[in-house]
């Protein structure tokens, strides 16, 4: 896997100005010689959170919130390392060098591609807002209710019908060809440069921090060649598969809610966030697919409306979509829509209250999942019913979360009235109704539990802070870890915390000797956990280790005393450590033992 050189990262860490990059998100007043703000972390009617001039780190003294520009991002916009370190290099335009196995790995300059599609972007609205031929596009646009207010908001523009035109003024702005066949604005047709995108309405595809990525395209005559909406091709700043449209306006607020809405389309998803629902993404032309899930669930999301169309196909996506949530644990609402409607046409009709009927009326995933499995089952035959029971068994016991298929099992026992042992409620499953995955689904692949395990617990001690150094300090050393990037990493994490320095992500990057690092920094980094319950959850995890420790140790005696190796004065000693091990299964030290000592 690569990662940013050293001297990268050093160059980045003296560049980074704290206050101006905390003011894009927050809004910080002076106070003296620091900058003070309302806490975006938790709820305060005054301001605690601090940043001194000059300084690296923030600090709130009502939530205890502490971090670095890196630590910040991972926080308050749920970013992973190698995403925020990227975001901050190119707002403060460092360029990044990556290094890969013994390949040069110089990176693509992100930066510049960015400044290609952000040109791009006021190039287009110019054009809608400004020449004759986008009077024609506005007209469109207001004909479908889409105000001057929406088109200034969400940056609408417009590709001209003149072959070359864009090209020629990006060209005259100093981006070559090269940099505009990767971000996919022109493309190579017949020999020719050509632009990609001609006679189609804008929509920008945004990152978190509102740079574009890319384009959705929407034709508004009927003449133009090609399908109702072209995407962006996929480049090194767009990824169809990750990408959900109306994500950088509603991120923060979903992170916040721990609740998002579904559409299907573009616009649907803009015309919401504009009408207040910002909450609302759409997947980028393409099926809702595991890895938009996942950038859901990562944000903390424990509920999801899906406002699909009315349609046949709509009801259909509701269903295979909805699964994918509820296999996570998110609890999944449908809001119903006529067989020609879609949110777009209800908020054009009526409004945002005849959105909020919807959602008020939206029906659980699972009442939504037997009536539609039951649509043409005879209600007399008991055979039709046992087989709309077993397609239903079998696709709840699919979900990840046991607490949820069970539930969910007592829930369709209860919607069905058929009793719940027949379904397997409480672990006992009808011979019937047994879920077997296949070998394909069951295959567990190459996963070391150690390095899951360490991850596990590095991930509560980087992301919660020294709050909860003192209980590992009590309970772990650096024998117990197994997994030597982790034993690194725990010993610098700790060091740092013991000399009173603030833990500065960038500086453990480019200080720690180890090639691993930084994917392991990103693996721990990547997966989100529940701050409020940092020291419930590394007492857990201490406890594991020590656990699995304990095991392993019992093991390797077992296997020297049936090894044959030993005298048999070594095997009454071998024998005696066991018990003795018996004897005294791990235990942890409390959080007040464990300060008391210090």
């Amino acid at each position: 896997m690569a990662r940013f050189t050293k001297e990268s990262l050093e160059v980045l860490r003296q560049r980074i100005d704290l206050p101006d990059l905390l003011s894009q998100y927050i809004q910080l007043k002076r106070a003296g010689a620091a900058f003070k703000a309302l806490c975006p972390f938790h709820d305060e009617r005054s301001p605690s959170f601090v940043v001194n001039k000059g300084d690296s780190h923030y600090h709130c003294f009502g939530c205890g919130a502490h971090g670095d520009a890196i630590q910040f991002l991972m926080h308050h916009l749920k970013l992973g390392f190698s995403e925020a370190v990227q975001q901050l290099a190119e707002r403060f335009q460092v360029p990044l060098e990556k290094v890969e196995g013994g390949f040069d790995a110089k990176e693509t300059n992100r930066s510049r591609l960015k400044e290609a599609t952000a040109l791009a972007t006021r190039f287009y609205q110019c054009y809608l807002l400004h020449t004759q031929e986008g009077k024609e596009a506005l007209d469109y646009l207001f004909r479908r209710s889409i105000s001057l207010d929406f088109i200034i908001a969400f940056q609408v523009g417009l590709a001209p019908k003149q072959e070359g035109l864009f090209r020629k003024v990006m060209q005259e702005a100093g981006f070559t060809d090269d940099i505009l066949l990767e971000t996919g604005l022109i493309a190579e047709r017949n020999g020719r440069m050509r632009d990609f995108f001609s006679q189609r309405l804008m929509f920008p595809i945004l990152d978190p921090t509102g740079a574009s990525l890319g384009f959705s395209a929407r034709k508004f005559r009927e003449e133009t060649f090609g399908g109702k909406y072209i995407n962006t091709k996929e480049t090194p700043l767009f990824k169809k598969s990750r990408v959900l449209f109306g994500m950088h306006a509603s991120r923060r607020r979903i992170i916040k809610q721990k609740q998002a809405i579904v559409v299907e389309g573009g616009l649907d998803a803009l015309r919401m966030i504009f009408h207040g629902f910002d909450i609302t993404v759409a997947a980028m032309g393409t099926a809702f697919g595991e890895e938009h899930v996942r950038e859901l669930v990562q944000l903390g999301l424990t509920r999801v409306f899906l406002l699909l169309d009315g349609d046949e196909a709509g009801i259909e996506a509701s269903l295979k979509v909805g699964n994918l949530f509820q296999r996570k644990g998110v609890e999944v609402l449908v809001g119903r829509f006529p067989p020609a409607s879609d949110p777009d046409t209800v908020l054009v009709k009526r409004g945002p209250l005849g959105i909020m009927d919807v959602l008020m009326q939206a029906q659980d995933y699972l009442h939504f999942f037997v009536e539609r499995l039951s649509k043409d089952m005879r209600s007399d035959s008991p055979a039709e019913k046992n087989q709309m029971l077993i397609k239903a068994v079998q696709s709840i016991r699919e979900w990840d979360d046991p607490v949820m298929v069970h539930e969910s099992l007592k829930k369709l026992a209860h919607l069905t009235k058929v009793p719940e042992e027949l379904l397997g409620v409480g672990g006992i499953v009808s011979p019937s109704y047994q879920f077997k995955r296949s070998a394909a689904a069951s295959a567990t692949g190459q996963v070391n539990p150690d390095r899951v395990l360490e991850a596990d617990l590095l991930r509560w001690l980087v992301l919660c802070g020294s709050s909860v150094s003192a209980l590992c300090r009590q309970n772990l050393t650096e024998s117990d870890f197994y997994v030597p990037v982790a034993q690194k990493m725990y010993l610098y994490v700790l060091k740092m915390y013991e000399e009173s320095r603030h833990l500065d992500l960038l500086l453990m990057a480019s200080e720690v000797d180890d090639e691993e690092l930084q994917p392991f920094l990103a693996e721990i980094t990547n997966k989100k956990i529940n701050r409020d319950k940092a020291q419930e959850g590394i007492a857990e995890t201490i406890l594991r280790i020590k656990e699995r420790n304990w095991m392993l140790e019992k093991e390797q005696i077992k296997m020297k005393i049936h090894s044959g190796q030993a005298s048999e004065d070594e095997v009454m000693e071998l024998v005696r450590k066991f018990d003795a091990l018996n004897k005294s299964s791990p235990s942890l030290k409390s959080i007040n033992e464990a300060t008391a000592n210090l």
